[in-house]
């Protein structure tokens, strides 16, 4: 090597702090004063420029939008999303500032922006409102779009805004996500790429299939020289860009659960165990994505679109597991070990099926009638999740054993010995319960908009733009639960109900047994001898989780955005009209009572939002901004269920008002030379009326649907807390560290880092971070990108956060500390084609749940190693 400057020697030294710290601040050293340049050596300038080079550098592009914006937002493009194992949206823009990610399944599912959690956040798709997909959302609102419906090959774009504009819903108290479908740039006249790959899920030994193309082309009336590039709008008024994703895989959970005779804060061991499940888990899920795009744009004034797109997953779950249920009559051993004798065992089988679906089909169109610009768009949204059958068999042992289990010493992997009966022998067990349960929830909505935007001269500002719009959003919301019970199923034997060979999981730590065969109990139940159905009990228990929910959202607009100089002033007001009803069943004993219950209220949201230009490439922005965040469906459902045998009320709240905010965002932003950034912003949101779980004890009126409740009643219900904040920073830097000689030219890092500290008041007296805010999260990633080849190593970590509120903090659940890595390298053989090798989940991240304490594990489940590897294309 020859030998380097002092200069060359100081760069190299900024290279080794960032690749070990993925903080650099050489902003003096790597600023580019003279604009992003764009692939043909041009200064990226204007949106227009973005757009029409936007096939060449895509991720020059992200950064270009995010400087020019008037407000504070992060973009990711389909470019980006391809360089790693992000099978789902909701696994892309987790790698953006400000975004921490919650995950079932070994997949990213629910998107939480700036901590909040995950129903507070709106998700557009080609600037239309998605539904909720599942209703499992983290805290019971029901209105989380779950990201694991959207295969990443669907997705052109992802754009996270933080500070919401007029023109934009209110209702994203945390934030907007706007999924931008692949479409044809400016200029374009046909493109076509796609995905070919296949490989492993390491822990079951099971294949992948990964599948994606997309593609678009103009045609029309006339035919344009090739030659001339650009096609006249009269030659080629048409275009249609298309895209299918197939995502299959047989993804293998390997879990552990347990529950505890004592709720942790009494005198009573709390430590000693109720339960524990060892779950075998065998998951077959095919993720898919079909739509297209019809445009006809007679001529660069008018443009009118028709838009279609269906997503989600078909999947079918196998859970096999060994159940031990604890008598509570344990002794502390000198060595920290308990033992219990009077335990009894069980096998149970879970066989589900389950189709999660969005849909979503727009027709609009833009026009330009002289300065002024108009667009509008009708369109229909559908989410659901359908699951036809839940199949639950359970077979019992009546003998007991004596168990010794030491969970001090490893509370993630707890040693125990058995005598007196080897839980894993079939022999023994009988089946003793059977039970069914189809599930369908569904939420439809209408939406139309209108918005008109005009150049005005009413100050002396240099661009001055007046925009005002309309919007109505009508939702429907159905719950529809059928349970299935029997209170006497046949005595079938297990031994003459398993396949294969025991089974060791937990990497050989647990003797799991012989699955239970599946075929043999879909034939008893065909058979139908020995079933005895509880038709009445489950009529009841349908009547009582039957939910039918309406919510119309009326809104209006006005902003004005006007630049002076190096100033850019963003200022209007939002008002939005909701009208909602909530209609279910109050089920006491044998008794439904059809209850109904509404709300009409009306919110105004103004905004104040400046952008300032220091310098070329260096921009300060402060925002005001309000948002709005409606209970969900499940938070004000008007069903009651009264169980008077555990002295259980179970009741949403239909009184629940929504939780507004006030939004502060104070940001500085640099823009380094090939889509580099250091940027580091504040936020402080002060919300009112936050919804959140309530459990309380009460004494009910011993009368009407109350009555037979023996007083001090266990409610479970949400309420309202009168504030609650959410404040921190977030700290962002990217760079390619070009200006370093041959080889280490192509190096590069990044890394974000999102800080928040919360508070909200869960119980009387007692105030806790708010649910699903993690204090602390970040992505760090080292690369290398030169010669058509980019080499890839992404980590990403979120900090303990509140899961679920308990009657006590001793009850609580959370969500422990997650760290992951993963890695993706890419060659480009040729102009168009590539060959990608990708490894998801390099650390074989656990997801852990706990109760009140860390070392109280209720839950641990691990998924193992994903290999992927194929061929890109790209024409």
């Amino acid at each position: 090597m020859t030998h380097l400057n002092h200069l060359k020697r100081k760069q190299i030294a900024i290279v080794i702090s960032g690749l070990m710290a993925n903080m650099v601040f050489s902003v003096a050293m790597a600023a580019d004063a003279d604009g992003t340049p764009a692939a043909d050596g041009k200064n990226v300038t204007s949106l227009t420029d973005v757009n029409v080079q936007s096939q060449r550098n895509p991720e020059a592009v992200a950064r270009a939008q995010q400087e020019t914006a008037p407000n504070l937002i992060n973009v990711t493009t389909a470019e980006e999303i391809r360089k790693l194992p992000d099978v789902n949206a909701g696994e892309a823009v987790r790698r953006l500032p400000g975004i921490s990610l919650e995950t079932d399944t070994g997949e990213g599912r629910f998107v939480n922006i700036r901590g909040l959690d995950a129903d507070l956040t709106s998700t557009t798709f080609g600037g239309v409102r998605l539904p909720p997909t599942n209703t499992a959302s983290p805290f019971s609102g029901g209105r989380a779009v779950a990201f694991d419906t959207i295969p990443a090959g669907m997705i052109g774009s992802i754009t996270v805004t933080k500070t919401n504009t007029p023109d934009q819903d209110a209702e994203a108290l945390g934030g907007t996500i706007e999924i931008t479908p692949k479409t044809l740039a400016p200029g374009q006249s046909a493109f076509l790429d796609g995905k070919l790959g296949g490989g492993k899920e390491l822990m079951r030994q099971s294949g992948v299939s990964d599948v994606s193309v997309s593609g678009g082309t103009r045609f029309g009336f006339g035919s344009s020289d090739p030659a001339s590039g650009l096609t006249s709008y009269s030659d080629k008024p048409f275009s249609f860009v298309g895209s299918y994703s197939r995502y299959e895989d047989n993804r293998g959970v390997d879990d552990l659960e347990a529950g505890y005779a004592s709720d942790g804060g009494t005198t009573a061991d709390p430590k000693t165990y109720s339960s524990l499940q060892q779950r075998y888990y065998n998951y077959h899920r095919t993720r898919y994505g079909v739509g297209g795009e019809l445009t006809f744009e007679p001529d660069a004034n008018n443009k009118w679109y028709v838009r279609y797109y269906d997503s989600g997953y078909t999947e079918t779950v196998n859970r096999q597991a060994l159940n031990a249920s604890f008598p509570g009559t344990a002794t502390r051993n000198a060595d920290g070990s308990i033992t219990e004798s009077g335990v009894t065992y069980s096998k149970a089988l879970r066989d589900e099926h389950e189709t999660i679906s969005s849909q979503v089909f727009t027709i609009g169109g833009k026009d330009t009638l002289g300065e002024t610009k108009v667009d509008y768009h009708l369109a229909h949204t559908k989410g659901s999740d359908n699951r036809p059958y839940d199949q639950n068999s359970t077979f019992t042992n009546p003998t007991s054993a004596t168990v010794t289990y030491n969970n001090i010493a490893n509370p993630n992997l707890p040693q125990y010995s058995v005598s007196g009966l080897n839980p894993a022998d079939p022999n023994g067990y009988t089946l003793s319960n059977f039970n069914n349960t189809s599930v369908l929830t569904q939420t439809t909505e209408w939406s139309a908009a209108a918005n008109v935007s005009t150049p005005t001269h009413w100050t002396s500002a240099q661009d001055e733009e007046f925009k005002f719009g309309t919007s109505a959003r009508l939702r429907k919301n159905d719950n529809i639960v059928t349970p299935t019970t029997y209170s006497s199923v046949p005595g079938l034997a297990l031994i003459n109900a398993i396949s294969g060979s025991p089974i060791t999981y937990y990497d050989g730590t647990y003797q799991n047994g012989f699955n239970i065969n599946k075929a043999v109990i879909d034939n008893l139940v065909a058979q139908g001898a020995g079933f005895v159905q509880n038709t009445a009990a489950d009529a009841l228990s349908a009547a009582a989780q039957r939910t039918h929910n309406t919510e119309d959202v009326f809104a209006a607009y006005l902003q004005e955005q006007m630049t002076f100089g190096k100033l850019g002033l963003l200022a209007g007001v939002r008002v939005e009209n909701t009208r909602a009803q909530y209609d279910g069943n109050a089920v006491a004993g044998t008794v439904i009572t059809p209850v109904s219950n509404s709300s009409n209220y009306t919110n105004f949201f103004p905004t104040l939002q400046a952008r300032y230009e220091l310098a070329p490439k260096t921009i300060v922005r402060a925002t005001y901004s309000s948002t709005i965040a409606r209970p969900g469906f499940n938070q004000t459902s008007a069903a009651t269920t009264i169980d008077t045998g555990n002295n259980i009320v179970t009741t949403g709240n239909p009184n629940l008002k929504p939780t507004l905010s006030d939004n502060f965002d104070l940001s500085f932003e640099h823009y380094l030379e090939h889509a580099g950034i250091v940027s580091f912003g504040v936020f402080d949101k002060a919300m009112t009326d936050y919804v959140i779980g309530n459990v309380s004890f009460q004494n009910l009126p011993n009368t009407g649907p109350y009555a037979g409740l023996p007083g001090n009643t266990e409610v479970i219900s949400f309420t309202n807390a009168a504030s609650a904040r959410a404040r921190g920073f977030e700290l962002n830097y990217e760079q390619r560290y070009s200006f370093l000689p041959s080889i280490l030219s192509g190096l590069g890092t990044s890394f974000n880092w999102t800080y928040v500290d919360s508070s909200v008041m869960i119980r009387p007296g007692e105030t806790t971070k708010l649910p699903s805010t993690s204090r602390n999260s970040y992505n760090a990633a080292v690369f290398w990108e030169r010669g058509g080849l980019d080499l890839r190593l992404a980590t990403y970590y979120t900090s303990r956060n509140l899961l679920g509120v308990g009657a006590t903090g001793s009850q609580d659940i959370y969500s422990e500390a997650r760290f992951s890595a993963d890695f993706g390298a890419s060659y480009q053989v040729a102009k168009n084609y590539g060959l990608f090798l990708t490894v998801k989940n390099l650390t074989n991240t656990p997801m852990k749940f706990t109760e009140g304490t860390s070392d109280r594990v209720i839950q641990r489940e691990t998924y193992g190693k994903t290999v992927e590897a194929g061929a890109t294309f790209n024409f």
